[in-house]
């Protein structure tokens, strides 16, 4: 009996230690400086261009600066408008927090599955949901297009997102803030976890098959993903996730080949023109542009 005790009182132990553990691993990330994000964005985009050049999967014949270069100017104008969707969010983070406002707030679960289920419906409606509606609708397809007319997909290319393209994404993923009713925290590690999962998957990086195949079962993986990015459909209106897969699955959208079949780019726009910023920005407005629906 004395035994049982001794294993009930360590076991209890553990768990409150998990418990402040985890509540400190939120406080730093509801107190994360915009620099700290701003450290994480560049150091996996560095990551990724580390193995860009040790292990390509395809060996581009491009000046890399000059294209990188373009996607991060779409990526500074992502960066500006994700301030301004900062600053909004800052007084509904407060609102839900002061009216307990939201679905996680009528129920009592531990924390670690509220953090679950908010990853899991951000990952759903913020990233598949808006994805898939992406390209669906017509006038919001013109503006994902750009993201698409890449024709030398790499790890940049995920930071490549039309203003307006960008615009949606952060209204669903407040819609989805809204319904959950999750803290501040929560939605950093989201974003957190969004950021490397877009270089990971973007990465021209020549993954292993029974790799990348063994982690596609959860997880959004760089062969998974490169089918997105085939010029032409059907295999452009698959693999919509960003960090889990299992949507796709659920709803039949999942597709997985040789990557090497890929052919980037987009059929209805002018290839040589990937790197032409000017155009890229105006396509959503060019009516001369058909967008196959």
């Amino acid at each position: 009996m004395n035994g049982f005790f001794l294993v009930l009182i360590f076991f209890n132990f553990v768990r409150n230690q998990i418990l402040v553990t985890l509540e400190n691993v939120l406080l730093f990330f509801a107190e994360m400086p915009a620099w700290q994000k701003l450290t994480w964005v560049l150091s996996c985009l560095l990551i990724s261009w580390l193995f860009e050049g040790n292990f390509p999967l395809f060996d581009f014949n491009y000046k890399k600066w000059k294209h990188d270069g373009v996607n991060l100017i779409f990526l500074s104008m992502s960066l500006a408008i994700n301030v301004l969707f900062g600053l909004m969010t800052v007084g509904v983070f407060t609102y839900i927090s002061t009216h307990e406002f939201g679905i996680l707030y009528m129920f009592e679960i531990p924390i670690w599955a509220e953090l679950l289920i908010t990853l899991l419906f951000l990952d759903f409606f913020a990233q598949y949901i808006v994805h898939y509606l992406l390209h669906k609708v017509k006038w919001m397809w013109k503006f994902h297009m750009i993201h698409h007319s890449d024709t030398k997909v790499d790890a940049t290319t995920g930071s490549r997102h039309h203003p307006g393209d960008y615009v949606l994404r952060e209204v669903f993923a407040l819609i989805a803030i809204i319904i959950l009713g999750a803290p501040l925290a929560f939605y950093v590690i989201y974003r957190i976890a969004t950021i490397f999962f877009t270089y990971f998957s973007h990465a021209n990086v020549r993954m292993p098959v029974w790799i990348d195949k063994t982690l596609s079962i959860i997880f959004i993986t760089p062969n998974m993903h490169k089918f997105h990015h085939h010029f032409e459909r059907p295999w452009t209106d698959t693999n919509f996730g960003n960090i889990f897969s299992f949507w796709d699955r659920i709803f039949g959208t999942l597709v997985y080949d040789d990557p090497k079949k890929v052919v980037y780019g987009l059929d209805v726009l002018d290839d040589n023109r990937d790197e032409d910023l000017m155009y890229q920005i105006k396509v959503p407005f060019d009516t001369s542009i058909k967008t196959d629906y």
